[in-house]
């Protein structure tokens, strides 16, 4: 009888033993499926922060891009401006010649001057006067 309880010791042991093995394994399965569920997360954040990378970089050369053309808008205005005095100057200078060119063709036609000759050039009729 004594071999008995001894018998139902040892398959008791290797039950538990069994048992104690699959508990590990299952452990084990489980933690090697974490790790690998862990691998995939810090691979998934390695190339998010990459593409984050790329975008900020990017975004510098489109910040760069923009005050390099807010710099060009300013230009172009005050170039702008100096163009539109230049016009509004020959514009004037433009009226006064008229105003002169008037004046001449008076001057000459009631002057009797015999050495005066008519010209259509003004700048011949001027500096004829002028001798």
């Amino acid at each position: 009888m004594a071999a008995a309880p001894a018998g139902g010791a040892s398959d008791a042991q290797a039950r538990f033993g069994r048992s104690v093995k699959g508990l590990l394994i299952d452990r084990v399965t489980g933690c090697g499926t974490d790790v690998i569920a862990l691998t995939k997360q810090v691979l998934k954040g390695s190339r998010s922060s990459e593409l984050l990378g790329h975008a900020a970089r990017n975004m510098v050369m489109q910040e760069d891009a923009i005050l390099h053309s807010e710099d060009s808008l300013r230009k172009m205005a005050i170039i702008t401006t100096h163009l539109q005095y230049q016009q509004e100057a020959i514009q004037k200078n433009n009226q006064n010649t008229e105003i002169w060119g008037a004046d001449l063709t008076l001057n000459t036609s009631v002057c009797l001057v015999p050495s005066v000759e008519h010209s259509s050039n003004l700048q011949d009729q001027l500096s004829h006067l002028l001798k």
